[in-house]
């Protein structure tokens, strides 16, 4: 039987922690916490209802750009396998829920995200090379873009582009 799947909205306790098992693949731990916001009719005032804490693992690819990309605060979307982690310390037997994170990604409801394309010949460990984004940018609109216009013209903003739609 297939361990439970989880997916929702949290937010990140503390910073990814990123570090390398002996192997050299990328491990990161991230702590989450979801909780329930309601508005009190009578108050008109948001009160936290109850706060779930889980630690979530994400590896390899996952963990170096998360620990890149995301910070303590963050609100996050996130996708994984909730399992059970046992460990012994002092003779006594403890337990806590975790979550094998599949997916992240912050919530763009709350924050601006610039997205890169992960460079796919790189599998190692260490940082990643940034492909640069800026030389791949055109000095002007693609041939095909609907919103762009002639030259500027009433309406119209250098480059040719122009804040009405084409329809």
């Amino acid at each position: 039987m297939a361990l439970p799947t989880m997916t929702g909205v949290g937010r990140l306790v503390d910073d990814p922690e990123l570090r390398f098992t002996q192997s050299g693949k990328a491990v990161a731990t991230v702590r989450l916490a979801f909780n329930s916001r309601r508005l009190n009719q009578q108050t008109n005032q948001w009160e936290d209802g109850d706060v779930f804490w889980i630690r979530g693992t994400l590896w390899e690819k996952l963990a170096e750009n998360a620990s890149e990309s995301l910070e303590k605060g963050m609100e996050v979307l996130v996708t994984g396998e909730l399992r059970t982690e046992s460990w012994e310390k002092d003779g006594q037997k403890h337990s806590q829920p975790s979550l094998l994170v599949r997916s992240i990604a912050p919530n763009l409801a709350y924050a601006t995200a610039q997205v890169t394309k992960a460079n796919s010949q790189q599998q190692g460990g260490g940082q990643q090379q940034r492909s640069a984004p800026q030389q791949q940018r055109r000095q002007g609109p693609p041939q095909d873009d609907p919103w762009a216009t002639g030259p500027a013209t009433s309406g119209a903003q250098a480059g040719g582009y122009s804040d009405e739609p084409p329809f």
